[in-house]
């Protein structure tokens, strides 16, 4: 089990204007904001699956790997789309609109954004 996910960034404030609209479509709150860093949990709560956003520990500029993504269940379709919508609004790039993936059962309904560094992310609910 995942216990942290750190996501690369180069500009803190540009970088939390998104995911706190993004992330709180979707549950999570932003629980800290200091020393180059800030963190994400599921109703705003240290436990769980924390995210947190910091620069690079080498100090060169963060960047996004290919073929890497993050996705993160969502309560309903409508939370999907919120979180998309809000990514986009918040300087976030479009890489998928919210819609029905696949045939599996339950159905898996996502969107997908890219974040102000390029980072692939994905919120999903299947059901």
């Amino acid at each position: 089990m995942i216990g942290y996910v750190t996501i690369g960034i180069n500009d803190l404030d540009k970088s939390v204007a998104f995911y706190d609209a993004a992330m709180a479509e979707i549950g999570y709150k932003r629980t800290f904001k200091d020393g180059g860093w800030a963190g994400y949990g599921l109703d705003g709560k240290e436990e769980g699956l924390m995210v947190y956003l910091a620069t690079p520990f080498d100090k060169n500029a963060a960047s996004f790997g290919n073929g890497s993504m993050l996705a993160f269940k969502a309560p309903s379709r409508a939370a999907v789309e919120a979180f998309h919508r809000a990514g986009l609004a918040h300087g976030g790039r479009d890489e998928g609109a919210p819609g029905v993936r696949g045939e599996g059962t339950p159905p898996f309904y996502g969107a997908y954004v890219r974040d102000p560094v390029g980072n692939k992310l994905c919120a999903y609910f299947k059901g």
